[in-house]
C-alpha cells in the first residue's frame, strides 16, 4: 500500500474512497495484501496486483452508493445494466417494462431480446450487506413466476444469498439466476454501468522483430 501511495493518482484515489463509511477502506487493506506479499513479483504482475486493489474498491463503492440511493435509483441501475448486457432492447422499452409489472413478488419483466421472442421477469432487493436473501423469499418468486406462466427469472440483491436459497435454484425446472451484490459489482463495472475510465496505462515492451537483421 505504501508503494501505490506514491502515485498521486492512486493517492488521490485512496483518500476519497477512505472518507467514506469504511468497507472501501477494508477493502483496499484485503486487497493490497496482495500486494505487499508480491514484492518478489515482476513489474506487470504488480501492475495487476493493483488493478485488483482498486478493483475491489471500486465495487464496494458502488455497493455503498447504490445504498444510500432510493429504491427507484436501484431499479434503472438495474434497467441499465440488463441494457448494457444486450436486453430489453432499447432503454425506453426496457425502463417501460421493469419495475411495473405490478404482480405480486415480481418487480418487473424485460424482453429478453429485441424481438421480444422471450421475457424474464425481475426481483430487485436492495438490502445492507448485513441482510441475506433466504429461502422463502425465492421460493415466493418462484411462485409469482408460476403465477405468470414464467420459465426464466433473475433475483438481484446488494447483499447476498444465503445457502438454503443457493442450493433451492439448483434443482428447478424454471431458471433463476441469483446475482447477489458482489456480482452485481462486477457486472456494472464489466458493462461500464455507473463507473467511467479514469486512467489508462500502456505498458510497452522491446519489438523483438525490430531487431531482426536480414
Amino acid at each position: 500500500m505504501d508503494t501505490l501511495k506514491t502515485y498521486p493518482a492512486f493517492a488521490e484515489f485512496y483518500a476519497s474512497s477512505t472518507s467514506g463509511t469504511g468497507s472501501t477502506d477494508a477493502a483496499l487493506a484485503a486487497a493490497g495484501e496482495t500486494i505487499d506479499a508480491s514484492t518478489s513479483a515482476t513489474p506487470e504482475e504488480q501492475i495487476d496486483a493493483a488493478q485488483a486493489v482498486l478493483h475491489q474498491a471500486l465495487k464496494a463503492d458502488l455497493l455503498q452508493r447504490i445504498l444510500a440511493q432510493s429504491p427507484a435509483f436501484f431499479e434503472r441501475a438495474i434497467v441499465d445494466l440488463l441494457v448494457g448486457m444486450g436486453y430489453g432492447g432499447s432503454h425506453e422499452n426496457a425502463a417501460r417494462r421493469l419495475g411495473k409489472s405490478g404482480d405480486g413478488g415480481i418487480d418487473g419483466v424485460i424482453d429478453e431480446d429485441r424481438l421480444g421472442l422471450d421475457r424474464i421477469y425481475v426481483q430487485a432487493k436492495r438490502y445492507a450487506s448485513h441482510i441475506s436473501v433466504g429461502r422463502p423469499e425465492v421460493q415466493g418468486f418462484l411462485g409469482s413466476l408460476v403465477g405468470v406462466g414464467a420459465a426464466k427469472g433473475v433475483f438481484v440483491t446488494t447483499s447476498s444469498f444465503s445457502a438454503p436459497a443457493t442450493d433451492f435454484v439448483r434443482h428447478l425446472p424454471q431458471r433463476i439466476v441469483l446475482i447477489d451484490g458482489d456480482r452485481l459489482a462486477d457486472l456494472m463495472v464489466e458493462h461500464g454501468v455507473g463507473v467511467r475510465i479514469a486512467q489508462t496505462v500502456e505498458v510497452k515492451r522491446l519489438d523483438e522483430d525490430f531487431f531482426v537483421e536480414e
